[in-house]
């Protein structure tokens, strides 16, 4: 099989990757490929062997999820505000939000915005079709021992766990079984699953890669 590049900055891709994980760009889908089954998202924040904060990798940012280069930076390059690195073990859970259009999974330690902005959702493919969807809607934030939220980004269309509307600027915890809705009809169940798995990956096939 030829090797794949990404048309921007010339990494390596799967065929199946619907974004490149090396410079965020979407990448073309095949002319005449069957639609696919619900992709997964996972993204990972990666720590060195025997350390105490990330290696150099896609740690994101907990308050907006813009990615983190490392951690000699102190500051969030999106949103100004301090970026503080885990200092002990991070939990093996996983949030898995199931959507109609796919799966997403948010690691432990790890912060993830869902919106129909590609610049500022790794997701945003998922929402292209949902214009009651904002642009930046809301950020699921799993901590490192794996209690998970999700916070409304002044959503248009607000967002509503169980029922309930999340206000504004605030977190909501999210539990094993609970029903995330954004706007009046993007549903999502929440499970939270232990995943050993490798480097992130978007995929079509419906599995996490690695």
């Amino acid at each position: 099989m030829a090797t794949l590049t990404c048309p921007g900055c010339s990494a390596p891709v799967k065929q199946d990757d619907l974004i490149c994980f090396n410079c965020g760009a979407n990448l073309p889908r095949q002319h005449g490929a069957e639609a696919p089954p619900a992709p997964t998202i996972r993204q990972e924040y990666p720590r060195p062997a025997g350390g105490t904060a990330p290696a150099e990798g896609r740690a994101s940012c907990p308050h907006c999820g813009t990615p983190i280069p490392g951690p000699g930076r102190r500051n969030c390059s999106g949103c100004g505000r301090p970026v503080q690195y885990p200092s002990g073990p991070i939990s093996p859970v996983v949030l898995r939000l199931a959507f109609p259009n796919g799966n997403v999974d948010v690691p432990a330690g790890t912060s993830l915005v869902l919106g129909r902005d590609p610049e500022i959702s790794l997701v945003a493919a998922a929402f292209a079709d949902c214009e009651n969807v904002s642009r930046r809607h809301a950020t699921i934030i799993v901590s490192d021992s794996g209690e998970a939220t999700i916070r409304d980004e002044q959503s248009t269309n607000g967002t509503f766990v169980n029922g309930d509307r999340v206000l504004p600027g605030t977190d909501a915890r999210l539990a094993d079984g609970d029903h995330v809705r954004l706007a009046a009809d993007v549903t999502a169940q929440v499970s939270l699953v232990r995943l050993e798995l490798g480097p992130a990956t978007f995929s079509q096939n419906g599995h996490a890669g690695g």
